[in-house]
């Protein structure tokens, strides 16, 4: 009964709970600990990770000069490597692709269009002589066991070079990740050597796939760094592209593929897409007639992986540790690394020679002295060493360290055959040649920063011949993705005999344009024309009017007056042209035969001007002369006649006053991720602007300025006000003047927009506290000091409006801690009356409404 109660679980007496919080914490930490220090992140030593660490020494511990199964070199590898042989196979292709420390047989990949290599029973490999030169000695190796004790394994190689950054890194651990990029060979070289002499160098990302690279925000490597690079593209003729080189990162596979992607989303046009690619890049893309290739390029760069954007981040293995720095402190440490591991192999190879020289010395006093003599009649071993030892005495006076046993037992060594053919001269001649070698080994450690330095140059001379640089640096233009076309072309005009067209150089500059845009023609006959530009293209004599054409343009409004016939009735009208079929004439008149335009203006922003009539003096005409306001003619389609003007023969039409825009004005957004200003309904509403409007900049710096809402404007980082100006309104700000350590406040209003002005003194130390664009604001004065209480700042009755290079009234000696601004007191603004306007979408629907040759029913002006 005993035994089937306490096998039975449900009977146990007590149940006991272990908490695994501390042993979790634990493994998590050794986990994360052996990824970073193990596995992703190399080390600074010998810029390599373990598995390539073990890679190395396999392939030196079966390194005989001929070329090796990779799947063998694999399996070596694997009794250092405590992991599966796909990875130490991987490794091992990606340092081979690097072409520096193995030289490869076989079909190992290729990077450039993104193949995998052949199985690793298929490829074989074998050490560079680079790598044999600047990566292995035993003498200065740190040895450790291996993951099961079998074997021997360095703990950092030997490496007398900046290998990590002429190869690059990258890998992810857990908490970290690391991203080096690789440089120059011949670059890493000379930029130690500069070090080396105590000069300071620069080095930039160089890559084997070529291409440009924009290094203006490197940040010598370390976080928050760019490289932004791109595809080399060139233009093969006026339909083909050729990409040549590709940017890091990137296969032409990948490439192909994101090109084709934008085509399909209509953001490029391609025709086809070829690929040549062998040894070197060749991938044509073929254009459809009529696309610019220098539009296609900018697309290109904007839309497809033609241009990447990397971000570096140097995370190296020191002591043990992962730590952070830049590419020029890891060059520097690597080269001094280099210096102390060169000073050790000359400190060894001294030893080495002295203990030559020491034996040489002993060996010619033992034959020279017929010292053997003296044990013939030792009966024991330690008589013979005594009678050796005592032989030597008279003769060892010039050595330079004291004789041992085991100098002796060596003596003792030596073979008949040798004292019988013992050359006195040539023992001169070693023991001279090994006193030549032991003061050059001396003199290069008294100068080993010289000899370091030849150390490199003999590197550069020897393995740097086919190492140029590949990669362009270059500063790019910043492409907008949304506005590729380039104004590439220069517009020209020959009104009299009617020719437009880019080969026109001789002749009037309208302005610059894209080869691929359409250009309006209006002619003193009233015809127009849009056509698309060309080198040279007859669009009809007489042009009053010549410029790019933007399809479905509602905002600009053309102003006409024109004479019906040879001796018709006068007419006006005011249109916009949205769309049209290219190469078509349109007649803007009513078609009559001899009708001729007699005014003309083309207005950006549908402004309406105030033009002078004059008629000519016949018959019994009273009136010869008045004014006419375009703003009270509505807006209508170009088929339409217009509004009666005279029925008697006009002598001139003059400008009276420049108009001002009867368009509604147009809403602008501001978009802070991208810092630009749209009209697309994205970001904060700035308001309505007119062609007159203008917006405030206030930078953190005191500047103030107005611009134009230009779309394509670049703000500052440290602008803290933007938005639409009013002229009216003034300006409030408490700033601190360095030079008099006060706190002012000024209020003031702009007098010229457009210049920009320094609301602070020059002071280093002067800046702006806080700014208020509000008509009469308030705020809270927060001092340092906690026994003084919060003040409320009234601006409007503190200060009256200054000058805007006054520096205002103090307002106080104490140390602000901070202002806040507080809500404003209300104010009524002025109401004004202004034009009526017209807004875009009306254009469109009176268009529509709009039939040919229409008689309105407008009353006759005279």
């Amino acid at each position: 009964m005993e035994e089937n109660e306490s096998q039975n679980p449900q009977q146990s007496p007590e149940e006991t709970i272990t908490k695994v919080t501390g042993m979790y914490k634990d493994w998590f930490l050794d986990y994360a600990s052996y990824v970073i220090l193990e596995r992703a992140v190399p080390a600074i030593a010998d810029g390599l990770k373990p598995v390539q660490r073990r890679i190395m020494q396999s392939m030196k511990d079966l390194d005989d000069g001929r070329y090796n199964k990779v799947a063998n070199l694999v399996g070596h590898t694997m009794q250092y490597h405590p992991h599966g042989d796909a990875s130490i196979a991987d490794a091992m292709v990606q340092i081979g692709q690097k072409e520096l420390l193995i030289d490869m047989q076989g079909n190992w990949g290729n990077t450039l269009t993104g193949d995998r290599a052949a199985a690793s029973r298929y490829i074989e490999a074998r050490l560079s002589k680079f790598a044999l030169k600047v990566v292995f000695n035993p003498k200065t190796t740190i040895w450790q066991s291996s993951y099961d004790g079998r074997r021997k394994e360095p703990v950092n190689l030997p490496v007398k070079f900046p290998l990590l950054l002429a190869q690059g890194a990258e890998g992810i651990a857990v908490g970290l990740s690391t991203k080096i990029l690789p440089h120059n060979f011949n670059e890493l070289i000379d930029a130690s050597i500069k070090h080396l002499k105590g000069r300071s160098f620069t080095i930039l990302p160089d890559f084997l796939t070529g291409g440009i690279a924009d290094v203006t925000n490197y940040n010598d490597g370390k976080r928050g760094g760019k490289v932004r690079v791109r595809a080399k593209i060139s233009q093969l003729d006026k339909n083909t592209l050729v990409i040549s080189e590709i940017p890091y990162g990137t296969t032409t596979s990948t490439l192909i593929d994101s090109i084709l992607k934008a085509n399909d989303k209509g953001k490029i046009k391609i025709k086809k897409i070829e690929d040549n690619t062998s040894a070197n890049v060749e991938i044509l893309i073929h254009l459809p007639s009529g696309i610019s290739p220098d539009k296609t390029i900018d697309a290109l760069y904007a839309f497809t992986n033609c241009e990447q954007a990397i971000s570096p981040l140097c995370c190296v293995i020191e002591n043990n540790k992962p730590i952070f720095c830049g590419v020029s402190e890891m060059l520097r440490k690597s080269t001094d690394h280099t210096v102390a591991l060169l000073k050790q192999e000359l400190e060894i190879q001294l030893d080495e020679l002295e203990e030559q020289w020491h034996f040489a010395s002993l060996e010619r006093i033992f034959i020279e002295n017929r010292i053997y003599r003296d044990i013939e009649n030792e009966a024991t071993w330690e008589g013979v060493i005594q009678a050796i030892d005592e032989g030597l005495k008279p003769h060892i006076s010039h050595l330079k360290r004291p004789i041992t046993e085991e100098d002796i037992t060596r003596l003792t060594e030596i073979k008949i055959k040798k004292i019988s053919k013992f050359d006195i001269d040539k023992a001169k001649q070693l023991i001279e040649s090994l006193e030549d070698k032991i003061a050059e080994t001396k003199h290069h450690l008294a100068n080993i920063v010289a000899f370091a330095i030849e150390y490199f140059k003999d590197l550069k001379k020897t393995f740097g011949k086919d190492k140029d640089r590949k990669t362009e640096i270059r500063v790019f233009e910043d492409i907008e993705a949304t506005k590729v076309a380039m104004k590439n072309a220069k517009l020209y005009v020959n009104r009299e005999e009617g020719f437009i067209g880019t080969s026109l150089k001789r002749d009037e500059f309208v302005e610059d344009c894209a080869d691929i845009d359409d250009i309006i023609v209006f002619r003193e006959d009233g015809h127009m024309i849009v056509t698309k530009l060309d080198s040279k293209t007859f669009v009809g004599k007489n042009i009053i009017h010549v410029a790019v054409f933007k399809k479905k343009d509602k905002r600009t409004v053309y102003n006409m007056i024109y004479r019906d016939g040879k001796s018709g009735p006068t007419y006006m009208k005011r249109f916009s042209v949205t769309s049209i079929t290219r190469d078509k004439e349109y007649d803007l008149t009513t078609g009559t035969k001899g009708s001729k335009v007699l005014y003309f203006t083309a207005n950006p922003n549908g402004e309406a001007e105030v033009v002078t009539v004059h008629l000519r003096a016949v018959g019994s005409i009273k009136k010869l002369k008045w004014d006419i306001d375009f703003a009270d003619l509505a807006i209508k389609g170009r088929a339409s006649r217009g509004n009666t003007v005279t029925k008697y023969a006009v002598k001139r039409i003059e400008l009276k006053e420049e108009g001002i825009s009867t368009l509604k004005p147009r809403k602008i957004w501001f978009d802070d991720t991208v810092q630009r200003l749209n009209v697309e309904n994205r970001g904060q509403l700035l308001g309505e602007f007119t062609a007159e409007d203008r917006l405030l900049i206030i930078r953190q710096n005191g500047i103030v300025k107005t611009i134009n809402p230009n779309l394509s404007t670049h703000f500052d980082e440290d602008m803290i006000v933007l938005e639409k100006w009013i002229p009216n309104k003034p300006i409030s700000a408490i700033h601190y003047d360095g030079e008099r350590q006060r706190y002012y406040v000024k209020r003031f209003m702009i007098d010229n927009p457009n210049k920009e002005e320094l609301i602070i003194t020059e002071h280093p130390d002067s800046h702006l506290e806080i700014v208020a664009t509000d008509f009469r604001p308030m705020a809270e004065i927060v001092f340092s000091k906690r026994s003084l209480k919060n003040e409320t700042l009234n601006f409007e009755e503190f200060i009256a409006i200054k000058g805007i290079k006054a520096t205002g009234n103090q307002l106080t000696t104490e140390k602000i801690k901070q202002v806040n601004l507080l809500d404003p007191l209300p104010y009524d603004e002025p109401q004004t009356n202004g034009l009526d306007v017209v807004d875009e979408e009306e254009i469109s629907n009176k268009k529509q409404q709009d039939t040919p040759q229409e008689d309105d029913t407008q009353p006759t002006l005279f």
